[in-house]
């Protein structure tokens, strides 16, 4: 079976319950919604990316070169803390190591009450970075989508020294943890496609053998709405399921293969819930622009943007015009037909829906 020790495949609200409480008790009420601020954020430092993935889900936002000022997130970071936002991840639409000052904006964020993660490429690090940020980051996690350089080269659409690149930073990041024992959780993931699926592998060894990570993660494809991309659209993993099994033999009790035959088995699942839970609630999005968005599915929406960190604290933004109507917009008008299957909050919507609408029986019988 994959081991799965961080239940990526999952979801942990369970471990916040007096959140999902709040938020199942709005009962489409703003004046209760108002204050129920994110657990988990994601931030784009920069929008521009040094590669053009053929999968990449937001190419349609045209990988502007736009970034945040490190002395504006230093005001809205810490006040985003104060305000109950528990966890950041510096990611976005853009690769987030090509800011300059990514070492102090993680070691600000860590030092504002919160827990920060990173999704990189890693073929670029930041002066700095692994000396002073690493032991402030709760994981890494490096998007290595092939085992050879030529697959990587394709299907990053850049130059084949760059999967090199990448294999020498992830190395350089995991001796460093080691020689000072620090708790950052290093991993990989690789989309499995039809161009990569046999050189899973081939990437396992590297990542257990070579490099010395904790995970690799095997995920599949998501159609994004927007997306200029529609190569994968109709790729089926119905026959990869049981491909996880063969890949189990990699997992150690240092190092874990993590394969997601739990979500590849949802893209053809007809017990979805009704409605988002959520959205606007329990996460957040700041795009390198500025703009705060409820949902990464629907940026460059309007509907779902709030606001711009550029002009408003994040509390106003937050509390203010434009998250009232994107909530009444998710909760009377959304149709969740028209989202993207397997969002990144789908695991915690049939979590709250399950609650909410008592689907096993004897629930009194604990």
């Amino acid at each position: 079976m994959s081991r799965d020790p961080y239940l990526i495949d999952s979801h942990k609200m369970i471990y916040h319950p007096d959140r999902a409480a709040r938020v199942l008790a709005v009962n489409k009420e703003w004046e209760r919604a108002k204050t129920i601020y994110p657990i988990y954020m994601e931030i784009a430092p920069v929008g521009a990316c040094n590669h053009r993935c053929v999968f990449c889900a937001v190419d349609y936002i045209g990988y502007k070169s736009v970034r945040l000022d490190y002395d504006l997130l230093a005001l809205r970071v810490p006040e985003i803390g104060r305000l109950g936002v528990k966890s950041i991840m510096y990611a976005g639409e853009g690769e987030p190591l090509l800011h300059k000052d990514m070492a102090k904006i993680v070691t600000m964020t860590k030092a504002a009450g919160m827990d920060v993660s990173i999704t990189t490429n890693a073929t670029v690090l930041p002066p700095g970075f692994v000396e002073h940020a690493l032991a402030d980051l709760s994981w890494l996690k490096v998007s290595i989508n092939a085992g050879t350089a030529a697959t990587y080269a394709a299907l990053h659409q850049t130059k084949e020294s760059d999967f090199d690149k990448a294999v020498a930073n992830m190395t350089a990041m995991a001796r460093h943890k080691r020689d000072h024992n620090l708790g950052c959780t290093l991993g990989a993931q690789i989309l499995l496609l039809k161009e990569n699926y046999d050189e899973i592998e081939t990437l396992a060894r590297i990542c257990r053998d070579e490099i010395g990570l904790d995970y690799l993660v095997v995920k599949p494809y998501s159609q994004h709405l927007f997306s200029e991309t529609q190569r994968y659209k109709e790729f089926d993993y119905q026959h990869f399921i049981s491909y996880g099994e063969s890949l189990s033999h990699w997992s150690t009790d240092k190092f874990s293969l993590i394969f997601r035959g739990h979500t590849m088995k949802k893209f053809t699942a007809d017990d979805r819930y009704k409605f988002c839970y959520s959205v606007p609630f329990l996460w957040g999005f700041i795009m390198a622009n500025g703009t705060v968005s409820g949902c990464s599915t629907f940026l460059l929406d309007k509907r779902f943007e709030y606001g711009n960190i550029n002009e408003q604290t994040f509390q106003e933004i937050w509390e203010g015009e434009g998250r009232r109507k994107g909530f009444e917009f998710v909760a009377n008008e959304l149709d969740i037909s028209e989202c993207r299957v397997n969002c990144r909050m789908d695991e915690i919507n049939r979590y709250l829906h399950q609650i909410d609408t008592q689907s096993v029986p004897h629930i009194n019988f604990i």
